[in-house]
């Protein structure tokens, strides 16, 4: 998906969000909550104190909020490709977070951020592309830093049928955590590790208490893949 795709669907994004995740029985905000929780997480297990965050492909802020709530106090910059998002973003949570347009790179300084995030942004990135990407990402992060990659699984078959029903998923291609873990140290980085997340629809909450127990099962209707700089 391009600049003009992602313009195209800002201002109607969490309504088709909502559309297509209606399986699950939770909101947009369910999903974009858990992540940044993980990254408390992530965080913990890598002995990595955040002070600064990179939100890359934050699309209109949908997980500033989360920031906010979790990282108290620390500076959090959204990054996209898309102006019409920023603007979005900008309007909901400036100047409490920073954003910066994307283009041929990310434009900020090496060796910026303590840890950096990325929910469900590379499947819309053509696989060609992700290596680069990854570099810009290595490139930003402060040596010690940790990186986030949020992924829908595409061996879960609700998650496919989500994907394929949605409509600003139209180019996406998923992809396994194999392919993000290879391509991760194909680009400099270390400590690769991926878990699989949620697997219990809000009908079945009371079971969730399992899944810090299951996040080895690739049956989770995402996957988190992280790494260390």
């Amino acid at each position: 998906m391009n600049e003009s795709e992602f313009d195209q669907f800002a201002d109607e994004y969490r309504k088709l969000h909502a559309n297509v995740i209606t399986a699950s029985g939770e909101g947009p905000e369910y999903f974009a909550e858990y992540k940044i929780a993980d990254m408390v997480d992530h965080a913990s297990a890598r002995n990595v104190e955040i002070r600064d965050i990179l939100d890359f492909g934050c699309g209109v802020g949908t997980s500033s909020p989360y920031f906010l709530k979790y990282f108290p106090g620390a500076n959090v910059v959204g990054a996209d490709v898309s102006s019409k998002s920023l603007e979005i973003a900008r309007g909901r949570f400036g100047p409490k977070v920073s954003y910066s347009l994307i283009n041929e790179i990310i434009d900020l300084p090496d060796n910026t951020f303590d840890a950096a995030f990325a929910a469900c942004v590379f499947h819309h990135i053509p696989w060609e592309e992700h290596e680069r990407w990854l570099k810009e990402i290595h490139r930003v992060v402060k040596p010690g830093g940790f990186v986030a990659v949020f992924e829908h699984n595409p061996w879960n078959p609700l998650t496919v049928r989500a994907v394929n029903s949605c409509e600003f998923d139209a180019n996406a291609r998923l992809m396994t955590p194999y392919h993000l873990r290879s391509q991760l140290n194909d680009t400099g980085w270390r400590q690769i590790r991926h878990h699989y997340r949620i697997f219990f629809p809000r009908a079945l909450a009371s079971f969730r208490f399992l899944e810090s127990k299951m996040q080895w099962l690739p049956l989770g209707a995402q996957y988190s893949v992280t790494a260390q700089k």
